[in-house]
């Protein structure tokens, strides 16, 4: 298969199993510079393990994994285990990444934490803590910037607020960047491919074309059509069907999951 210009990393036929478990099956992606792609899917469909078998973490049972030769990736974790008992400021964490104290004050500048380099990690607030850890994966300068649930913790207004900086980041650095996250109605507003996954990519394409998919209805219930419309209400004013408070009740397990 001959790579299409501008593919910064593709799987084909992508299959992994841990402790006897398939996990994965037939995956078949690809991700080109400058576009914004978010992975959405429940718990357990193997989200995390397709953002390890991207960034290399982890190899694959089946299938295979290309990337582009010399392909940098900037990588934010669901979640940085911080050792409390050693204190570690914002700057040396990000010297991590790179040391030079004035690429480190513009990285942090740029993701709207300015001034934050002498706090120590533990003393962040959530917001500032997502925004160090994006700084950090930015000091790497980045092709793709990998977002692994980056907004779990932060209320609605600040996850909102931490997408809406991502889409400016991408404009600026004309990275792509792969999202994951279970925030569907924040999320797909700002991507211009949803791949959905349970185990395998069960539908693909533009967000109002993946949220319409009968796959996706299934896999989320109706509840988030009207979670999605309002969401994208502020962007264009355009109403789904799934507004209505009777489309709900059917779902309260798969809403739940998705109150801020």
């Amino acid at each position: 298969m001959t790579e299409a210009p501008g593919v910064l990393v593709s799987t084909e036929g992508l299959g992994v199993t841990l402790g006897g478990n398939r996990v994965l099956r037939d995956v078949s992606i690809a991700i080109t510079r400058g576009e914004i792609v978010t992975v959405v899917g429940p718990n357990g469909s193997g989200k995390t393990t397709l953002v390890r078998l991207l960034i290399g973490a982890l190899r694959p049972s089946e299938g295979s994994v290309i990337r582009v030769p010399g392909l940098v990736i900037g990588y934010v974790p669901q979640r940085l285990a911080i050792d409390h008992t050693m204190p570690l400021t914002v700057a040396r964490f990000l010297a991590f990444a790179n040391r030079d104290r004035s690429e480190q004050g513009r990285a942090l500048a740029h993701v709207g934490a300015a001034g934050l380099e002498r706090r120590q990690m533990i003393d962040l607030s959530g917001g500032q803590f997502q925004r160090v850890m994006l700084a950090h994966a930015l000091l790497r300068r980045p092709d793709l910037l990998v977002l692994d649930e980056a907004a779990q913790g932060l209320d609605q207004p600040g996850t909102a607020a931490f997408y809406r900086l991502v889409e400016t980041l991408r404009a600026e650095l004309g990275c792509a960047v792969l999202m994951v996250s279970h925030d569907l109605h924040v999320v797909m507003a700002s991507s211009d491919r949803v791949i959905c996954l349970n185990g395998h990519v069960c539908c693909a394409g533009a967000p109002m074309h993946v949220s319409a998919a009968p796959e996706y209805r299934a896999l989320f219930g109706h509840g988030t059509g009207g979670t999605f419309a309002l969401y994208r209400h502020e962007h264009d004013h355009a109403h789904g069907d799934g507004d209505h408070p009777h489309h709900h009740h059917h779902h309260e397990l798969e809403d739940v999951e998705e109150e801020p």
